[in-house]
């Protein structure tokens, strides 16, 4: 019996990673659609087996009791977050869910790190002024990452990929994570991290527990002009308290792969469109902000993984093998 899969969100280039996956595969017959899974797209996924969403598709109670009714036995995530997805809903109609709980996590640190140098020594700017013959080096003075502390809020694969190239750079790292374990790191509580970080970058789960850690309480107990980066979940942050924090210039740096309603902004191109979201405006107004659209995980290598995970777990959930994977 063959697995028909419905991919939402579907992006041109993740087409190759997935027709290498399925490669002579007849198992699973997979159908893309562009559109993200919410409640009004949901119907598209009658007919089909599985769905298989990204990110910011919505996975609600609403629409799991919609692929319930159409016959939707398994969703398939191919990404490691699942906040977007009502687990007991999921639960009470027999749904089974999947994700794919590590896919390159250098590529996400990475990435983290790509964004600390380019806010810290302003290569961006530079490149800009280089392009106009504009040799002055006024307003593009950086600070030295070696020996700085930098703080780790939730220390995971990505988080320990992060710790080992910081420690390249000799930095004093913090950690704050329950399940830490000893490593080449200070373990410490919350409290103490914010305030001793010179750069604090987000790496934990987006739980309700996690929901807007970092506000105006939070940044109250950092040091001034403090860096903070997020690759993590964008409601880790409250943006309007980040906007507050960097008028007084408490917050030096602030570096976003990822933004609270980043749903109605990312992956798509909205350069003939007029900015609706006046938070995120005021946001990226600041000179010393730097945003990226959730292209964190954005590398061959990582589009791969994500790619053959789904497909395995697709493979075993068809298969009715016990799911690796499954998210419960």
């Amino acid at each position: 019996m063959q697995l028909t899969v419905a991919l939402f969100s579907s992006q041109k280039y993740e087409h190759a990673s997935f027709d290498a996956c399925l490669n002579n595969q007849t198992r699973i017959k997979l159908t893309r659609f562009e559109q993200s899974l919410d409640a009004k797209s949901a119907i598209l996924s009658q007919g089909f087996d599985a769905v298989c969403v990204f990110v910011n598709d919505i996975v609600d109670k609403t629409v799991i009791e919609q692929l319930a009714q159409f016959g939707v036995k398994c969703i398939l995530l191919r990404c490691a977050g699942f906040n977007n997805v009502d687990l007991a809903a999921a639960n009470a109609h027999n749904i089974k869910v999947c994700r794919v709980p590590a896919y390159s996590p250098e590529a996400v640190a990475e990435h983290c790190v790509a964004l600390m140098l380019t806010l810290n020594r302003k290569t961006h700017k530079a490149y800009n002024r280089i392009r106009e013959d504009n040799f002055d080096l006024n307003g593009l003075l950086g600070f030295n990452l070696f020996k700085k502390t930098i703080g780790i809020i939730g220390c995971g694969k990505i988080g320990l990929a992060l710790v080992n190239i910081l420690n390249g750079f000799d930095a004093n790292v913090l950690v704050c994570d329950p399940y830490a374990v000893p490593g080449n790191y200070t373990i410490c509580d919350l409290d103490t991290l914010l305030s001793q970080s010179d750069v604090i970058s987000l790496h934990c789960p987006l739980t309700e527990q996690t929901h807007h850690m970092i506000n105006e309480h939070a940044f109250a107990k950092m040091k001034q002009g403090v860096m903070l980066i997020n690759t993590s979940r964008g409601a880790l942050v409250d943006s309007k308290a980040c906007i507050g924090a960097l008028k007084t210039k408490k917050l030096g740096y602030l570096g976003l792969d990822v933004y609270e309603q980043e749903s109605e902004l990312f992956f798509k191109d909205r350069s003939d469109e007029i900015m609706q979201d006046d938070v995120f405006s005021r946001l990226v107004s600041f000179p010393n902000v730097l945003v990226t659209g959730h292209q964190g995980f954005f590398t061959k290598e990582a589009l791969s993984e994500i790619a053959q995970i789904t497909v395995n777990n697709a493979l075993e959930f068809a298969n009715n093998q016990p799911l690796s994977n499954e998210v419960k």
